[in-house]
């Protein structure tokens, strides 16, 4: 805003104040007289920019006006970087040994060379999001903010105003203006996870705002506010879930889906790309290890079968859950099958013929053994591992798997009856 000092009616200085209550963030360049020069240090006490005095020179103002705008983005980071700090990326790197993968990258670097809509499919875990990013990097608005915003992990009442902002007194508790993620995602991206949780209420209001004006600019409106802000906004989506079956339940807009779906990419799940498991145990041990101060030296060739057996339902958040407990337990030396958590073990010995009640007799005799000994030891971890011939770290895991209490431990028999067993 340029702002005289003078004006009629209401004198500038009470501009600027109902000007800084409407946005704190606005740049206001306050236009003196020589005379004026107190009032207008008084003005930028009262949060001001800067002052220019007339009569100015037009290349003066330019850069004045430049230096300005570039204080405004740094402002408008700042806020966006506070608001994503608790936000980490599962892993860093896309590992792209399988052919599903490598052709997912040729995906991702069609979809960044466009602006259009993305929609990006895939069971949890398998990395939507960063799919998302890696597109938004390769794209012309890679050096501009990337928002990410759960669709699923916030309340619908307040969903709305995370993603339009709201105006102060909007809503009870809102006590000042907040910007919301499209606006924070202005001249970047915006990355809407779980789109398919948003309520239809949301959608309609979401369909409008992609509705977009002659520029390719995109128009919302804070809650509590009847005025229209202009942003320039691109959106990727994701689900794990069939939207088409979703609309046809009257769950989710047909038209909006069709907005969403310009630039379909689907992310393969961890089972149908078994030749990155080896790749990305090796790159989240070499990450977690040093972050754990960790020595372990990888998986036996056993443990390696059984996990390429495995049908990883949680995918690759699951396998980097099972590396990081594998480095917190062993701490050091090569995991080996017995390391492995149980429901990993019962999958396998499924496949390999066992049912369910020669795997319920296995995990029940394991059970009594580690009872017996903590029985033995009094109760000492460490001594019942010794006397088990496993890891204290394996024990300890293996009774919280089991949910074995000490103190739940009925009195038996010594160590005679432990030698039997």
């Amino acid at each position: 805003m340029l702002l005289d000092i003078r004006l009629p009616k209401m004198d500038g200085m009470e501009v600027l104040r109902k000007a800084r209550k409407y946005d704190e963030n606005m740049m206001v360049i306050m236009i003196t007289a020589v005379r004026d020069m107190q009032t207008a240090v008084e003005a930028m006490k009262l949060g001001a920019y800067d002052y220019i005095s007339k009569l100015f020179d037009a290349s003066e103002l330019r850069v004045l006006v430049s230096k300005a705008l570039e204080k405004r983005n740094l402002i408008k980071e700042n806020i966006f970087l506070h608001s994503e700090i608790a936000r980490i990326s599962e892993y860093d790197e896309l590992i792209t040994r399988s052919p599903q993968m490598k052709f997912l990258i040729k995906l991702i670097g069609k979809a960044a060379a466009s602006n259009g809509a993305v929609l990006i499919y895939g069971e949890s875990g398998t990395g939507k999001e960063l799919v998302a990013r890696e597109i938004h990097a390769r794209s012309s608005r890679g050096n501009k903010p990337f928002v990410a915003i759960n669709c699923a992990g916030i309340p619908d009442n307040l969903l709305e105003s995370e993603l339009f902002g709201h105006e102060a007194g909007a809503y009870t508790g809102a006590m000042e203006r907040r910007q919301g993620k499209f606006e924070l995602a202005d001249g970047g991206t915006i990355f809407l996870d779980e789109i398919g949780s948003m309520s239809l209420h949301l959608q309609s209001k979401l369909l409008r705002v992609l509705q977009e004006k002659g520029d390719g600019s995109k128009e919302i409106e804070r809650l509590g506010s009847s005025r229209t802000i202009s942003v320039d906004v691109r959106v990727i989506s994701a689900t794990n879930m069939d939207l088409k079956k979703l609309i046809e339940n009257g769950k989710f807009r047909e038209d909006l889906y069709y907005r969403l779906n310009v630039l379909p990419v689907n992310v393969p799940p961890l089972r149908d790309r078994i030749k990155d498991i080896k790749p990305l145990i090796d790159y989240f041990l070499e990450k977690i290890n040093r972050n754990m101060a960790g020595h372990i030296t990888g998986f036996d060739k056993k443990a390696m079968e059984v996990l390429t057996a495995y049908s990883w339902p949680g995918n690759i958040r699951e396998l980097k859950n099972l590396v990081e407990r594998e480095v917190s337990l062993k701490q050091e030396g090569k995991v080996s099958v017995t390391d492995l958590p149980v429901e990993i073990l019962i999958n396998r010995a499924r496949k390999n013929g066992y049912d369910d009640s020669m795997v319920s007799s296995r995990v029940h005799m394991e059970k009594k053994l580690i009872e017996k000994a903590l029985l033995e030891t009094r109760g000492n971890q460490v001594k019942a591992s010794r006397l088990l011939g496993i890891h204290r770290n394996t024990m300890r895991a293996k009774i919280r798997q089991m949910k074995i209490k000490n103190h739940e431990i009925p009195p038996g028999p010594g160590a005679a009856d432990m030698e039997r067993v």
